[in-house]
């Protein structure tokens, strides 16, 4: 007797929604049966996703997401400094920045980070677009807003050489003691990068 089942649409919506980061395949089973026995949440998701897909997509210049037919009011604010740019790995990483408050410049999202382990090269990234964008522009300086680890620095130190040969100067974001942070919550490699880029008083 074969062993029992989900039907075939359920399992095909399982295995879909196991595909998604940070999903293992029990929490996709239950967030798939949840959505089928709630009924009424199944066709607003649907819709959102449909609009997600035929609306939404990554501006040409900066790489953040806008609206079908909008202009990007990142790129053509007056109010921003074209002078400097901003370059993240992610989208979600331009939020994170503004919402600081501390950066009033441009972005450039690179769409992730150089990864040999996973197969993703210079070619893989938004990188041409942003050298393109130096030399169409007054551009004085690039900020790389990468993150710390291993891939995040290669990414770093694989752009500044570019850059430099670009005439623009490069800097990275400081990196070190959190905010409100004691040394005995600190790890090593922090309190390193704390030290190096320490600054006068």
């Amino acid at each position: 007797m074969p062993a029992l089942d989900y039907p075939p649409p359920l399992q095909r919506m399982i295995a879909q929604v196991k595909a998604l980061p940070g999903l293992g395949p029990r929490s996709a089973e239950r967030l798939v049966l949840w959505l089928l026995q709630s009924g009424g949440r199944i066709e607003p998701l649907v819709d959102a996703l449909e609009n997600l897909h035929h609306r939404v997509h990554a501006c040409p210049e900066c790489g953040f997401y806008i609206e079908q037919g909008q202009d990007c009011s990142l790129c053509h604010s007056p109010k921003r400094d074209a002078c400097l740019i901003c370059v993240v790995e992610q989208a979600a990483d331009v939020l994170r920045l503004e919402r600081s408050g501390a950066f009033t410049g441009l972005y450039h999202v690179l769409g992730g980070k150089l990864s040999p382990l996973d197969n993703v090269t210079p070619e893989d990234l938004r990188i041409q677009p942003l050298l393109d964008r130096l030399r169409a522009a007054a551009v004085q300086e690039v900020i790389l807003a990468m993150g710390s680890d291993v891939e995040g620095e290669a990414t770093a130190s694989y752009l500044s050489d570019l850059l430099r040969a670009e005439g623009v100067a490069v800097s990275r974001l400081a990196q070190g003691m959190p905010a409100g942070g004691g040394l005995d919550h600190v790890d090593e490699l922090t309190l390193y990068q704390a030290l190096h880029g320490r600054r006068r008083l």
